[in-house]
């Protein structure tokens, strides 16, 4: 990709991101978003089932901090095995410092959980859903990994496919679980993609920056 296209499709999806965050903010301090989430609790929690409980219990768990723990170290491991050094940095710190950004986040809005009898016990602040961005970040750099990774346009797309639906299937357990509001999830993967953008341009800009310059001369 040449330089001028990487930097406008990174500075577009940053864009989008930081304002589809700050858009839900607004509505959320306005009062306005109650409505939204009033509608989506009805739909979502009107499911509820010993069974289904059980299968989103599992799914919520591969977004929680045990889960995606387990799976960053071994990803890392992989990327070390694999001598993809380099990769294996940009995994390990996204994952890291997309953890401490969420915990800053919650600090500054301190929103309390819904206020409805939780199928799990959650402590902590609601907003930004930690789930929903720790798993944007994570499954995200892994299909970014796997997008530059296959050779086939069909297993390109057919990775990013497949995690955005377990991302968006994580989202929606912890509106179902009864711990999030669906604005929270909506927080979390703005914040999310908005972190996981920047430090792919980051790490690209590193990747890229010796041919980029050849290019130039």
């Amino acid at each position: 990709m040449k330089q001028g296209v990487f930097v406008a499709v990174s500075l577009l999806c940053l864009s989008v991101f930081t304002w589809g965050f700050v858009s839900i903010v607004e509505e959320w301090k306005e009062n306005e978003i109650a409505r939204f989430d009033d509608g989506v609790f009805d739909i979502v929690r009107g499911t509820i089932s010993p069974k289904l409980t059980e299968i989103m219990t599992s799914i919520t768990f591969l977004g929680g901090i045990k889960g995606i723990t387990i799976f960053t170290i071994t990803v890392v491991v992989i990327l070390l095995f694999m001598k993809k050094y380099p990769l294996a940095l940009f995994v390990a710190i996204t994952i890291l410092t997309g953890a401490g950004f969420n915990g800053l986040l919650k600090w500054i809005f301190k929103r309390d959980r819904p206020d409805i009898e939780a199928l799990i016990q959650q402590g902590g602040y609601s907003f930004p859903s930690g789930h929903s961005m720790s798993s944007f970040i994570f499954y995200g750099s892994l299909a970014f990994i796997l997008f530059r990774a296959l050779d086939h346009k069909r297993y390109k797309w057919g990775s990013v496919i497949m995690v955005g639906i377990l991302v968006l299937l994580i989202g929606i357990s912890r509106v179902y679980l009864g711990v999030h509001y669906p604005s929270d999830i909506l927080g979390g993967f703005t914040a999310g993609g908005a972190w996981l953008t920047l430090c792919i341009t980051i790490y690209m800009y590193f990747y890229k920056r010796k041919h980029w310059k050849e290019e130039e001369n």
